[in-house]
């Protein structure tokens, strides 16, 4: 089994399906979490519908899809926010793909996205619930920082160089 990874549109049928996952899980997790019950479903959609993905989109932005044996796997998205700054966001992994290492290939893949994007520098928000993506993103040598957005549902800012 292998993985390959690869820029995508960010309005594919593919990218679609992934962004919905994506989102489902990490709300649900903080209304479980906080109010002890899954994502409204007209919340859901309301949501899923208005987070397009257009900022993804090349020349600013760039979605990347991960496969594992040929299938969909995951996803990370980097977004230009200015000359030198990149966001990296939607980093996912449908959770049967978990734990073979697709996790830091997608961040790699999406820092070679954001460097060819004209970036040096790469943040990103999280949630202190999402522990694997804090474990992660310190293995890979993010540095936590003071935050850099006024996000409602993200406690922990990072940073990286890129350079």
């Amino acid at each position: 089994m292998t993985w390959t990874l690869a820029p995508e549109p960010f309005d594919s049928p593919v990218a679609a399906a992934l962004w919905r996952a994506y989102y489902t899980e990490v709300s649900d997790r903080w209304y479980l979490l906080h109010e002890g019950r899954r994502t409204d479903p007209a919340e859901l959609e309301r949501e899923i519908a208005a987070e397009t993905g257009a900022d993804l989109a090349p020349p600013k932005g760039q979605l990347v899809v991960a496969r594992y044996d040929g299938e969909p796997a995951g996803s990370a998205g980097v977004r230009l926010l200015d000359a030198a700054t990149a966001e990296l966001t939607r980093v996912f992994l449908y959770e049967g793909m978990r734990g073979r290492g697709g996790a830091a290939l997608l961040v790699r893949a999406a820092e070679d996205a954001a460097r060819a994007l004209g970036a040096t520098r790469l943040i990103l928000d999280t949630r202190g619930d999402l522990v694997e993506a804090r474990a992660l993103y310190a293995r890979l040598g993010y540095t936590e920082t003071a935050p850099h957005n006024d996000d409602p549902y993200a406690d922990h800012w990072f940073t990286r160089n890129l350079g």
